[in-house]
């Protein structure tokens, strides 16, 4: 069984997704960033790569990019980076979130060795279109990583039909229009949006753009398998950006940001390992 059957599936109860840009603030604090959310009891971890000119970021996503860029975050290094994940302890899922251009300069051939050396479950493209991502998929399956795709509610009935039956992974629901970010609420739609998905693929679905409260996440059960977290968590990353680079003062970072996600979006969050099958409690 992949590691991505074995962590993202209906039976772990409301799946939790993080996002976090690979570099920001530091590679040693992504390792540590990473670890910390698996032990706050996420599913799998969505790896940002930074780049230049994102389409589907909003201002504080790109913030971080900028932040991973000048530090020297590339593609290839982020791909590195994920073994150094691995040996640190953390088991779950990572999906790589990076755009077409990226992978395109990089050699789709490099990419998937470096995922099949390095640890690599997942990737997502935002922005390579359904229509042309068939020989992608193939790599995909034929290297074991699945190819994460993206619905939103403006996503024709038909269309959402032929991507759900093709999905990998789980099927990744964006909950409003526009760029990731924070939002109080969600498109007016999108519950009915998301029994249409359910209908349409048999994997779990997941929501995400703009989701950072308990409230939200409350809303969504019943509705959805899990949610995806980023400019939330980015946010909180970047408020200890400094604090977050500096060995001595890393650990009292983390925290923080753990307990904040705890008491503002998580609860009480029972971590899943390897082989057990338990309801989170979000």
């Amino acid at each position: 069984m992949s590691r991505m059957n074995e962590y993202v599936n209906k039976e772990r109860g409301m799946l939790f997704i993080p996002f976090i840009t690979a570099g920001d603030p530091s590679e040693e604090a992504t390792v540590e960033l990473a670890f910390m959310l698996q032990s706050v009891g996420a599913n799998a971890l969505e790896l940002g790569i930074p780049y230049s000119d994102p389409v589907a970021d909003g201002p504080v996503i790109q913030k971080a990019s900028q932040r991973a860029l000048a530090g020297g975050m590339n593609l290839h290094r982020a791909l590195r980076l994920v073994k150094k994940i691995r040996l640190r302890g953390v088991e779950i899922p990572i999906i790589v979130f990076t755009y077409g251009n990226l992978l395109l300069q990089l050699g789709r051939e490099t990419f998937f060795r470096e995922a099949r050396e390095n640890g690599i479950d997942g990737l997502l493209v935002p922005d390579l279109p359904f229509e042309e991502s068939g020989s992608l998929a193939e790599q995909c399956k034929a290297n074991g990583v699945d190819l994460i795709s993206l619905v939103a509610p403006t996503t024709s009935e038909k269309r959402l039909e032929a991507i759900g039956a093709s999905a990998q992974g789980f099927l990744y629901c964006v909950s409003s229009l526009g760029v990731t970010g924070v939002r109080k609420t969600f498109h007016p739609k999108v519950l009915s949006f998301l029994a249409k998905a359910r209908r349409a693929c048999d994997l779990p679905i997941a929501v995400g753009f703009g989701i950072s409260s308990k409230d939200q996440v409350g809303a969504l059960k019943g509705h959805a398998d899990g949610f995806v977290v980023g400019s939330r968590i980015v946010s909180l990353i970047e408020k200890r950006a400094e604090r977050l680079k500096k060995a001595e003062t890393r650990a009292e970072a983390l925290t923080e940001i753990s307990n904040i996600l705890k008491d503002t979006l998580l609860g009480n969050r029972k971590v899943v390992k390897k082989g057990e099958r338990s309801t989170q409690n979000a």
